[in-house]
């Protein structure tokens, strides 16, 4: 039941630090404490994981229309909405929503690519065989 937890917790604190580190970088994003900060990150999750798949669908066919870089306002929209949502989370507006949304990709990316998953398997050397002595 837990086996993907920490694989969960992972991609929690990368979304955090990806969020923190757009509070940094962009001056239309200011989070209240660290808390909000936290539960922006797990909110985004959510949005992403329930919502997302569901917008993307039902713009189908404006996405095919921009080769897919509708999709960018969709990851907009998303931050947007948990900026809503979270009372210590403040964006200033679409434009910034829609380069931090990018931003926050693409470190998500890198910082996702440098850790293992949570189902990463560790192999093992093969022991070797106890020497005997033959006679």
């Amino acid at each position: 039941m837990f086996d993907n937890l920490t694989g969960f917790f992972i991609q929690w604190g990368i979304t955090a630090l990806s969020l923190w580190l757009a509070s940094l970088v962009f001056s239309g994003i200011r989070f209240a404490s660290t808390g909000a900060l936290v539960v922006s990150a797990l909110l985004l999750g959510f949005a992403n994981a329930l919502l997302r798949p569901l917008l993307f669908v039902l713009t189908l066919p404006l996405t095919v229309l921009t080769l897919g870089l509708f999709l960018l306002v969709i990851n907009a929209l998303m931050l947007m909405l948990v900026a809503k949502l979270v009372g210590g989370f403040k964006l200033s507006g679409f434009w910034t929503a829609f380069f931090a949304s990018l931003f926050i990709s693409v470190v998500s990316l890198i910082l996702g690519s440098m850790l293992p998953d949570g189902q990463m398997t560790i192999y093992r050397l093969p022991q070797p065989a106890p020497h005997t002595i033959s006679m």
